[in-house]
């Protein structure tokens, strides 16, 4: 379904900081990751707000989706469409669990028919989920969603949810989660993280993910 090592090659991932641009020169924490798509800026911006084509690659929505609405992914999180900038760029909360948090998207055009696509999630500097398992805590999940939204735009066929499942859980997958979280080891460390608190971390991550938590 997937090819693990070409898909985690190539995603770019990236772990910082940044002021908040609603938060009135508040710091967070920064998750990025990045991949390039051969198609044009116009589809990839379709395919990322219109929601018709959002459940062809990640999960129904329902809302405004427009400045100011609410929307909400089934089964997952929910918030605020603070920013739009079509075909360019949004800005939204990320309501999950009674925490909040929030996205960027970013799409940049790479020549006639390609697109970079960029997104942020952006954390409390004292989230909880941070403090246990690092930027895999959320970057692993963020991978699983880049993997599907790759197969769709590359075939322009929506994924079967239950087939992406399935391999979600077969031993394929796990071995992409493992190599994913062992590259956000890698982006914590080179943001300049302690080597052994970084690695407790993703060791965590990678057995919460695969199911293997003692």
């Amino acid at each position: 379904m997937i090819d693990v090592t070409r898909q985690i090659d190539a995603v770019g991932r990236g772990v910082g900081r940044r002021v908040l641009e609603s938060g009135e020169g508040v710091e967070v924490r920064v998750v990025t990751l990045a991949q390039s798509h051969d198609v044009p800026v116009a589809d990839a911006w379709a395919a990322c707000t219109d929601p018709e084509r959002i459940p062809r690659w990640f999960l129904p929505v329902e809302g405004e989706l427009r400045v100011g609405g609410r929307y909400q992914l089934q089964g997952n999180a929910g918030g605020t469409i603070e920013r739009c900038d079509p075909p360019e760029s949004f800005f939204a909360t990320w309501e999950y669990g009674g925490d909040t948090s929030w996205v960027e998207l970013r799409l940049t055009p790479e020549g006639e028919g390609r697109t970079r696509l960029e997104l942020d999630h952006l954390f409390p500097l004292d989230d909880e989920k941070w403090a246990d398992f690092g930027p895999g805590a959320v970057g692993v999940g963020w991978d699983m969603t880049f993997a599907g939204l790759f197969l769709y735009l590359s075939t322009g066929r929506a994924n079967d949810p239950e087939a992406f499942m399935a391999w979600a859980g077969s031993p394929e997958g796990r071995r992409f989660v493992t190599a994913s979280s062992e590259r956000w080891y890698a982006a914590s460390v080179d943001s300049g993280e302690d080597e052994a608190r970084a690695r407790a971390r993703a060791d965590r991550t990678t057995a919460a993910y695969t199911g293997e938590a003692g």
